[in-house]
């Protein structure tokens, strides 16, 4: 590999900010701020979302009845009884 062009790969914290969550990866994030986890200092990442706060992965995700079109609006505009004239 050539020197010098290449970004900086290290160990990087990310702190999930709804769930206050901390894991340690790999990346090559530049941060300002820093964190002490296990006696050693990392930067630090804060993230709004993760997999651990995530409605997909966390199976809080809602489901949408899934019912046709056809149906819905036969349902909505069905007559229950024919209307007549009476003379």
């Amino acid at each position: 590999m050539k020197e010098g062009i290449h970004p900086n790969y290290r160990d990087v914290v990310f702190h999930d900010l709804q769930t206050g969550t901390k894991f340690i990866s790999r990346s090559t994030l530049n941060s300002r701020e820093t964190i002490e986890l296990d006696g050693k200092e990392y930067p630090l990442f804060k993230c709004d979302v993760t997999s651990e706060s995530h409605p997909f992965y966390t199976g809080a995700q809602t489901r949408i009845v899934e019912t046709g079109r056809v149906e819905k609006f036969r349902q909505r505009f069905a007559r229950t009884t024919p209307t007549t004239k009476t003379a």
